[in-house]
């Protein structure tokens, strides 16, 4: 078996290491939800040494991100955890970073709001949550190209869209997290941070 490849997480993990630097700037853990094939552990780490990264997904994502970190000349990345973010609390408590990419419009809009209830539950006071992907705002796509990927997630799965950031907000803050950064990327994408309430 071949190791598993994502061609996003080619084309978008320069740009995401470059807002990740200025981000998680302090030594601590790295808790990652949808780890997926695991490209963005290795990458991250590799110019990151000061972070221990926790990769996590479903089960069956495990056996494909391992091929990954068996490669890896350092042990700053840490076994992977089987996580489901309809299911909480999650087993880590007090972790300085969370991150994601290409998650939040995969899902569906419950467990969107699960995420980051759990999210909120795991970190630290003071920690960051690093969202990457498309979001909506004020009720409307930022993009054309927003929209018909829209319409593609909808055909492919009824469960999954884009989410809107108000919402997201409104969850967020009601579970001790307020927006911290909000940060333009390429190809229509965005880095959302939130911070936990002290």
């Amino acid at each position: 078996m071949n190791k598993p490849f994502a061609e996003s997480c080619g084309q978008n993990q320069q740009v995401i290491l470059d807002e990740l630097k200025t981000l998680l700037t302090e030594p601590g853990t790295v808790l990652e939800i949808g780890s997926g094939t695991g490209q963005h552990a290795v990458f991250f780490t590799e110019h990151l040494p000061h972070l221990s990264w926790q990769p996590s997904d479903l089960a069956d994502q495990h056996h494909g991100m391992k091929m990954w970190f068996n490669e890896v000349q350092h042990n700053r990345i840490k076994p992977p955890l089987e996580l489901d973010v309809d299911n909480g609390p999650w087993p880590l408590t007090d972790v300085d970073y969370v991150f994601t990419a290409n998650t939040t419009h995969i899902i569906s809009s419950s467990q969107a709001e699960n995420m980051l209830k759990y999210v909120s539950a795991s970190l630290k006071p003071g920690g960051l949550f690093a969202q990457y992907g498309p979001f909506n705002y004020n009720g409307a796509y930022t993009s054309e190209s927003n929209a018909r990927f829209d319409i593609w997630l909808k055909q492919r799965d009824p469960d999954s869209c884009i989410k809107h950031f108000e919402t997201l907000q409104e969850v967020a803050n009601a579970h001790g997290m307020t927006i911290f950064k909000d940060i333009e990327m390429p190809a229509n994408n965005r880095i959302l941070v939130w911070q936990k309430r002290q």
